[in-house]
């Protein structure tokens, strides 16, 4: 199935800034799934993920799961 992301509303973390080179963006407003891209190469593609899959990956994150 392919995914139309023409419409996707990219948005970055809010602490990431200009000295941050390792940032990803997100798009959340597509049907049942997130976007995940590297927002310094937005061209070398796009990881889609199910939304509840990507809400149960930041709740674990939050919840500090990751050795980040």
């Amino acid at each position: 199935m392919m995914i139309d992301l023409s419409q996707a509303e990219w948005r970055k973390a809010a602490a990431s800034n200009g000295a941050n080179t390792g940032c990803v963006e997100v798009a959340v407003n597509l049907p049942g799934m997130t976007a995940v891209r590297d927002s310094t190469r937005p061209e070398a593609g796009v990881h889609m993920i199910g939304r509840a899959v990507f809400a149960a990956f930041l709740a674990d994150v939050k919840a500090g799961h990751y050795d980040l």
